[in-house]
Formats: C-alpha cells, sequence, structure tokens
C-alpha cells in the first residue's frame, strides 16, 4: 500500500466515531435507527425522547443522558441530529449540561414565523429526588425551576438556558415537569404561532391534612405559552381537582384539523378504572373545554407517558403511541382516531419487546417517526427511532 494510501486510511479511521452513522446505528432499508444506546457515551442510560423536525428537514433527537440510572442525579439534556429523515445521526452533543445537577424533560418546538428552535426544560439540584420535592423539604434553589433555550442554526447550537420559572409556576406548586416529548406550535386559528408546551406540577396539601403532599392525587396537568417566539411566557389551564379521582400526570399535545387542542394524560393511580385521561382545548391552552377524564379506547395503555400526534393531510388520523401492556411497559404500538379523539383504535404493533416512554414526528415522504425507549432485557436499553408509512395507520 502506498504512502498516501495509509494515510488516507488513518484519516479514515480518526474520523469513524464522529460520522453520522456508526453501523449499530441505523438497519437495512433505513426503517429503524438507535440514536441511543444505555452504557454508551459516558452515560449509564438514556430516557425521555422527545423529537421535532425542522424547517430545513433535519429531524432532531433529544433525550436524558443519565450518569446514573434514576430519575434524580447528574443528568444532561442531549440531542442527535439526522439530516436523512432518522436513517443516520450525528455527533451526540450536549444541549444542557446538569454539572451535578438533573436537567431534563426536554419539550422542543419549532416556531412557525422564525424557524427557531425553542426548547424548555426542567431542572432541580442533583442532591434532592421527585419524592423530598414533593413533601416541601426542599429550598426553592433546589426544587424544580423551568429554563428555555433556543437556536438559530437548525439545531447545530442553543442559547444558554434562561429560567422562566416565576412566569409559569405557582407558589404553592412543588413539582413540576414540561412534557416531556414534543411542544406544540398553533398553525391555524386565533393564536396562530402560539407556542404551548404540556406540562404537570404537583401542588401542596391544605393546611391541617396528615397528607405530606407525596400522595398521586396531588398531581395535576397544566400548559404553558408564549405568544412572541419563546421570548415571555404565559400559564394556561392548570388542573388542581386532587379529588384522587383523575390524577393527571405527564401530558402531551397535538392540534387537531378544526384548529382546537388535544391534550392526553398519564393517570397516575387516579382510583377510576383507566390510565389515560384526555381533555380539549378551544382556547389555544389558556383553558380547557371540559375537565380530564378517561380515555376508555385505551385502557391497554399502562401507568405511563405517550405521545399524540394529529397527521397532516386530508383525513389524516390522530395518532397515539404507548405501550400496549395493561400492567407492563411492554409492546409499544400506534392508534388512530378518526373522530378527533373521541375513541381509538390500535392500528400497529412496533414489536413485544419491552417499552418506555415515546415521542411521535410527521416526516416528509408520506412517513411518520416515532422515537421511544425500549430493549430484550429492559424498556431503557435503547432509544430507537422508527420510520413508518403513513398508509399503514391511514
Amino acid at each position: 500500500m502506498t504512502l498516501l494510501g495509509r494515510a488516507l486510511l488513518t484519516v479514515a479511521a480518526l474520523l469513524t466515531p464522529l460520522m453520522a452513522a456508526p453501523p449499530a446505528d441505523a438497519t437495512p432499508g433505513c426503517d429503524s435507527s438507535v440514536p441511543y444506546t444505555a452504557g454508551r457515551g459516558g452515560y449509564a442510560a438514556y430516557r425521555i425522547p422527545a423529537t421535532v423536525i425542522t424547517g430545513a428537514g433535519t429531524v432532531l433527537a433529544f433525550a436524558e443522558g443519565r450518569r446514573g440510572a434514576g430519575d434524580s442525579g447528574d443528568i444532561d439534556v442531549v440531542l442527535r441530529r439526522s439530516a436523512d429523515g432518522g436513517c443516520t445521526w450525528g455527533p451526540p452533543m450536549v444541549v444542557t449540561a446538569g454539572r451535578g445537577d438533573t436537567r431534563g424533560n426536554p419539550a422542543p418546538v419549532v416556531d412557525p414565523w422564525t424557524g427557531r428552535i425553542v426548547l424548555v426544560t426542567t431542572y432541580n439540584s442533583g442532591a434532592v429526588t421527585e419524592a423530598q420535592i414533593m413533601r416541601g423539604e426542599v429550598t426553592p434553589a433546589q426544587s424544580r425551576r423551568i429554563f428555555v433555550q433556543t437556536s438559530s442554526d437548525d439545531g447545530r447550537h442553543f442559547t444558554a438556558p434562561r429560567e422562566i420559572t416565576a412566569q409559569v409556576k405557582r407558589p404553592t406548586w412543588r413539582w413540576y415537569a414540561t412534557g416531556p416529548g414534543h411542544a406544540v406550535a398553533l398553525t391555524r386559528g386565533p393564536h396562530t404561532g402560539r407556542l404551548v408546551v404540556p406540562a404537570d406540577h404537583s401542588a401542596a396539601p391544605p393546611k391541617g391534612s396528615s397528607d405530606n403532599g407525596q400522595e398521586a392525587r396531588y398531581y395535576g396537568a397544566h400548559a404553558l405559552y408564549s405568544d412572541d417566539g419563546g421570548r415571555t411566557w404565559h400559564l394556561g389551564f392548570a388542573d388542581d381537582s386532587h379529588d384522587d379521582h383523575h390524577n393527571s400526570n405527564e401530558t402531551s399535545a397535538t392540534q387537531l384539523d378544526d384548529g382546537r387542542l388535544y391534550f392526553s394524560s398519564r393517570d397516575q393511580s387516579g382510583t377510576v378504572k383507566g390510565h389515560r385521561l384526555d381533555a380539549r382545548s378551544g382556547d389555544g391552552g389558556a383553558t380547557l373545554d371540559r375537565p380530564f377524564a378517561v380515555q376508555h379506547t385505551l385502557d391497554d395503555v399502562p401507568v405511563v407517558q405517550g405521545s399524540v400526534l394529529q397527521l397532516q393531510g386530508t383525513q389524516a388520523p390522530l395518532l397515539f403511541s404507548g405501550p400496549s401492556v395493561p400492567t407492563a411497559r411492554q409492546a409499544m404500538a400506534i392508534w388512530r382516531s378518526t373522530d378527533d379523539g373521541a375513541t381509538f383504535t390500535k392500528a400497529l404493533t412496533l414489536s413485544r419487546q419491552r417499552a418506555g416512554y415515546s415521542d411521535l414526528v410527521q416526516l416528509r415522504g408520506g412517513r411518520f417517526g416515532i422515537l421511544y425507549e425500549t430493549g430484550a432485557a429492559g424498556p431503557y436499553d435503547r432509544i430507537e427511532f422508527r420510520r413508518i408509512p403513513v398508509s399503514r395507520v391511514g
């Protein structure tokens, strides 16, 4: 081999770790790829996926990069970008560094007016847990706080996190979580351009109560929104029923064809049978048309986060994604609705493997994507991206 040939091989070897698609990241036919695998890249686990597609067609796959396997501790928000619709992925980047603390619950959205990516996340001290926060045993600085970042270059770089806690968190709330999963940009109706982030919180028990605030009844869903591209934020509806019948928790949202917002929420151990709740808003998330109620056509879904997406196109269905075994996080599936979420029918089961959180995104070329937690040994072995023809659920 010539000296030039050896030099070229050496350069190629040096560049290989930085290339977009190592062999383990994609499967033949480009139906499936794996942007995140537990134990790689310096993280014990990757969790809490969120995905959007930019105006340039780049697919962004966000996740929490966890130094440990738990929900608290040293956690970064990480990102990989795909220029080919989710077939291959560029190198991972840290969007928000925990530096010993917890940064997570990514809720990205693309501003329809400017094309900027707006990312809302939450923070707490890495030394405290969700249980301690819900019991009110932490200081405001240690507790859940909310931040926003933006990118004007297709997700290559993001601004430093800017705190918006005072704008969107009530003083009596303890726990707080954005999404998780993509946020929504309204594209029709009187609030066109509004950015809406579905979220959840926990409240303090009333004075004199024997409860300590860690009870599931104190969870509630809410929304925050911005009408100026993420510069200022407002608190929208807030579910503060705390009746223990419906304990709305992690929440996702999408805009229906008629302009209303559809919200789907995890029911955290409510006394009414069923694990999914839903509601609608006709005023851009400021209020709900009715309180959250059980969606019984999704009773096969266990207690877990799920994602909703209204596909675009004539008579296109509304989709829901989540595991499909009522008692276990297993068998990720897609449901479809042709009546704006009044009823759902299972359309597709992706696999029988363990599965957890997920997020849906509409792709170009008649496909949609799902970024979801899955694995053979456990639901958090990897985060996989599947590309699915709309015809399979239409």
